[in-house]
């Protein structure tokens, strides 16, 4: 399949530093947004900052699909927070050709079955992209000089013609992007390690972070292993890793969800990370005492525009032993 443009659908941290890193590479690119991020990309130019500097590029953007004249080619990249998805593909159903590949550069993984329902040609991506949006019209990826691996593949499995086209022109935008007929293996592990997202979001650096981590993951394995769903070891994933990604820890923040609270945004997409493994757990009968606790706490920050990273590990670690409510 020949792309002719890739619609980003979500221009934050990922999808804003992915369609710009695209644009940059001479693809055509137009990104959707909302609010004053879209205002400042139309005055000014999308501004990328890379370890090569930043720059402002002038990327079309609109405020929704319906703004699009949809064509032959197009590839639309869904990089919105997953509590968002499903107004999107509504929104993106009403516009676009039925046979329109739909690619979920997206943590998390109920967002490919939500888009199967509405269109055929669904793609499921691993994201490893560290990058911030905190500043409207600002993009910052801060892994160089490869900024991402973004491997993917057909949902539910497969490889095609078009995610080898995909993939390479992931990698003509400097990122390291490997076609996989087993891709949501590789989505489900990333999402052991998301389970963090909210940890980071809520607890201060320090002492007993990495034991809630610990905790979190090994309930979620216990969950995943129960509903016989398969996950890449966490050898398979240093090895697909190793060191491509050098991050550059003078301008390194927080992880998403820590973003989303730092911006007060009022949301955070914990229920499609700690609250998949809580969803399974009670589909299969594991309790998830760790993760329901997390869940519930990092809403109740988004709901109260707590300032993130606020919550001393120790009290997270002792409030486990009580209840969830």
């Amino acid at each position: 399949m020949a792309t002719k443009r890739f619609i980003v659908y979500g221009a934050g941290a990922v999808g804003g530093s992915l369609g710009g890193l695209l644009h940059r590479a001479g693809h055509e690119v137009v990104l959707i947004a909302r609010g004053p991020h879209l205002d400042a990309i139309r005055a000014d130019g999308l501004r990328l900052v890379t370890g090569d500097g930043a720059e402002s590029l002038p990327i079309e953007a609109v405020a929704s699909p319906a703004e699009l004249d949809s064509a032959p080619g197009d590839v639309v990249l869904l990089a919105m927070k997953s509590m968002n998805t499903e107004a999107a593909l509504r929104d993106l159903a009403a516009v676009v050709d039925p046979a329109t590949p739909i690619v979920c550069v997206q943590n998390g993984v109920a967002n490919e079955r939500a888009a199967l329902r509405l269109f055929p040609n669904v793609y499921g991506v691993c994201v490893m992209f560290p990058s911030t949006h905190l500043e409207p019209g600002v993009v910052e990826p801060y892994a160089w000089p490869v900024p991402a691996i973004l491997d993917l593949g057909r949902y539910p499995a497969g490889v095609d013609e078009t995610a080898e086209s995909i993939a390479a022109a992931f990698r003509s935008a400097g990122c390291q992007s490997e076609p996989r007929a087993d891709v949501m293996r590789w989505k489900y592990h990333k999402l052991l390690m998301n389970l963090g997202n909210a940890i980071d979001a809520t607890v201060q650096p320090g002492d007993g972070v990495a034991e809630l981590l610990e905790l979190a993951q090994a309930e979620g394995m216990k969950v995943l292993d129960a509903a016989g769903i398969p996950f890449v070891s966490p050898a398979e994933d240093r090895a697909r890793r190793g060191d491509i990604l050098k991050i550059d820890s003078a301008r390194r923040s927080g992880s998403s969800s820590w973003q989303s609270l730092a911006r007060g945004t009022g949301t955070i997409e914990t229920d499609y990370l700690n609250g998949e493994i809580v969803l399974l757990g009670r589909l299969h009968g594991v309790p998830t005492p760790v993760n329901e606790r997390i869940h519930l706490l990092a809403n109740s920050f988004a709901r109260d525009g707590r300032a993130p990273g606020s919550l001393a590990a120790n009290d997270l670690l002792a409030a486990l032993d009580r209840p969830v409510l």
